[in-house]
């Protein structure tokens, strides 16, 4: 389509440049040209040269320049001649087949379009309209991650990310943010959650061992129709959200397995606030020690089994027996009952978020 398209405009602009004007693509081929005849030749070492002499060189009789098109140079305009004046008309015939082709781009390119739907850009009803004319899978079963990259790179995350998923018919690698990138990526029908995590853990991984990059990934529930796309880009920031409050030790944190931390992550602040001071006397919250902490935590790990627990602490079982009576006399909630256990547990869900707000406690 691109040839089409530059060799639509080097056409129209032949009889206005009295020089020969063409565009050769990353292969060296020339693909379009005012002179047909050259159509197909190869320029050998045309991108080498380029990527060292700069965005421009002149060699045998030709000015050659690189376009930019989106983050790459992708394609090269040569003007023949090697003075000023073929110097500039391949300034501007950068310029100008450039925008072109990003605005080709905008309209015509599938990633842009599925880039449009999951910010919102797009009306439902257009959805289904532009599928069509980009021949486009509406009912593909698909997932999204976003992809969170963490401190500087001599990379940018976007060319990581797509030299990883290099099948764009397939999947689609967007830029939402300096550095956010979503993937949005077909999978096959029944595609369980574990192999879909797996996923998620090899592209931490492969980002980690080869580029020393840290990133937190996000993802949403599976799909099977594209206008949903939109909803599952916010299942995985919220994955991500909440992840950041409640599983902080994880880098990978899955929509579905977010469990009540998700409704909770939903509330008011101020509905927070008086859940806490009903169901705790005042301060009693704040008087349990980090090692009353810690052992809450292993009890409710042990599934409130106080055998399990005072083994997995290394304590005695009446030792962990006054520790549970303790915090009962200090919060008037006893975990060895089932719902004592479960309005504790949610409290402190809630406690740490209310802490993750600012000028929150």
């Amino acid at each position: 389509m691109s040839n089409r398209l530059f060799q639509g405009v080097i056409h129209q602009m032949k009889d206005a440049i009295d020089r020969v004007i063409g565009v050769i693509d990353e292969n060296g081929s020339i693909i379009a040209c005012s002179e047909l005849v050259h159509v197909g030749e190869i320029k050998q070492g045309i991108r080498d040269e380029l990527a060292y002499s700069g965005e421009t060189f002149v060699r045998d009789g030709y000015t050659y320049r690189a376009i930019n098109v989106g983050l790459k140079a992708e394609y090269t305009v040569f003007v023949e001649g090697e003075d000023k004046v073929a110097d500039k008309m391949s300034k501007l015939l950068t310029i100008s087949l450039g925008n072109i082709k990003n605005l080709y781009d905008e309209k015509y390119d599938k990633g842009s379009f599925i880039k449009n739907i999951i910010l919102d850009n797009i009306l439902p009803s257009d959805i289904y309209i532009k599928s069509k004319e980009l021949h486009f899978n509406t009912e593909e079963v698909r997932i999204v991650f976003l992809i969170k990259f963490y401190g500087k790179t001599d990379m940018m995350p976007f060319e990581m990310l797509q030299n990883m998923f290099p099948d764009k018919s397939k999947d689609y690698v967007i830029s939402v943010g300096e550095h956010d990138i979503v993937l949005v990526k077909d999978i096959k029908q029944g595609t369980e959650t574990k192999e879909i995590e797996k996923i998620a853990t090899n592209i931490a991984d492969t980002l980690s061992t080869e580029f020393y990059t840290k990133v937190a990934i996000g993802i949403s529930t599976i799909v099977d129709n594209i206008k949903d796309l939109a909803r599952a880009y916010k299942e995985a920031q919220v994955a991500l959200d909440v992840g950041k409050v409640f599983e902080t030790e994880k880098n990978i944190i899955s929509y579905e397995n977010l469990g009540i931390g998700r409704l909770i992550y939903q509330l008011p602040t101020t509905l927070c606030e008086m859940f806490l001071q009903e169901v705790f006397k005042k301060g009693s919250l704040e008087s349990l020690d980090r090692e009353t902490l810690m052992t809450i935590q292993s009890f409710f790990e042990n599934n409130l089994n106080v055998s399990e627990t005072s083994r997995k602490l290394f304590v005695h079982r009446n030792t962990l027996v006054y520790r549970l009576e303790k915090i009962r006399k200090l919060t008037g909630l006893d975990l060895r009952e089932f719902e004592h256990a479960i309005t504790f547990k949610v409290a402190l869900m809630v406690k740490k978020y209310l802490n993750s707000k600012p000028g929150k406690f």
